[in-house]
This record gives C-alpha cells, sequence and structure tokens, in this order.
C-alpha cells in the first residue's frame, strides 16, 4: 500500500467510528500522533486538534443528531509538509453559506455556532462537499518547505 500523500485522496487512512462524542476522539489520537511525528510545532498541533474537535461535534451533533446509530468516517494523510483531514457524517447535510455569522451582534452572545469559523480560522484550507456532509481540511507545516529534506 502506498504511504498516505495528503495531495492523493486515494492513499489516505481511513478510521470509521459510531456518532458519539467518546468515540469522536479515537481519530484524534492517530492523526496528532502522527502530527507530532512529522514535527509540527505546538501552534499547528493546536490548530489541528482544535479544527477537528469541531469537524467532529459538528457531525455527531448536527450531521448525525446524536444518532450513535450512524457512522463517521475520517480520512487522514500527514506528510512532513501538509496535513490533510475529511470528516464524513451520514447526515442530510448543510449549505455552509447558510449559517448565520457567529460574529453578528445578535449572536455573538451565543454558546454555540461559532465551529465553522474555528475551523476556517486554523486551518490552511477548507472545502465542504458532498452537499455539506463531508468537511475537507488542510494545514501546512510552516517549519518544512517542500524542497527541504526530511
Amino acid at each position: 500500500m502506498a504511504k498516505p500523500d495528503p495531495k492523493v485522496e486515494s492513499t489516505y487512512r481511513e478510521i470509521r467510528i459510531k456518532s458519539t462524542l467518546q468515540d469522536a476522539k479515537k481519530p484524534e489520537i492517530q492523526i496528532l500522533a502522527d502530527v507530532r511525528d512529522c514535527g509540527y510545532d505546538e501552534e499547528a498541533i493546536f490548530a489541528i486538534k482544535l479544527a477537528l474537535e469541531e469537524a467532529m461535534t459538528n457531525a455527531v451533533k448536527h450531521g448525525n443528531c446524536n444518532n450513535p446509530d450512524k457512522n463517521i468516517t475520517v480520512r487522514f494523510a500527514v506528510d512532513n509538509y501538509m496535513v490533510a483531514i475529511c470528516v464524513r457524517d451520514e447526515g442530510c447535510g448543510f449549505t455552509p453559506e447558510e449559517i448565520p455569522d457567529c460574529t453578528d451582534e445578535d449572536r455573538i452572545s451565543l454558546p454555540n455556532g461559532r465551529g465553522i469559523m474555528l475551523i476556517r480560522a486554523y486551518m490552511d484550507d477548507v472545502e465542504y462537499r458532498s452537499d455539506g456532509r463531508e468537511i475537507f481540511m488542510t494545514k501546512r507545516n510552516k517549519k518544512k518547505r517542500p524542497h527541504e529534506p526530511s
């Protein structure tokens, strides 16, 4: 099997879990271990952890409506230069542009609704696919450039 390459989705590793907040931590453990092994700094590790937690929570709560009979599929690849993560739920999807802006004056005091904004703020690239059932996000390792040796 080919080594996982963030630029080639067919090489990604896959973890499938039940749609519970407890199980949602399982992919994070493996992904962050790979990130650390590849020499990402603490700032990048924090960003990836936060974005992944938000994506997983959104998949459980909003995508799969807290239904533990549904699954979440996480596909990912990590190398010295980039992390790519796809989180897919079994829900009906959504249109990201229709989500209210959490920084609007009438929404600023609400205790939820910031996940999408945080993911976009902390990851380098964010794309919603399959009518909002999948989020694809990447983070580049600022400490290494592709032309540098590993």
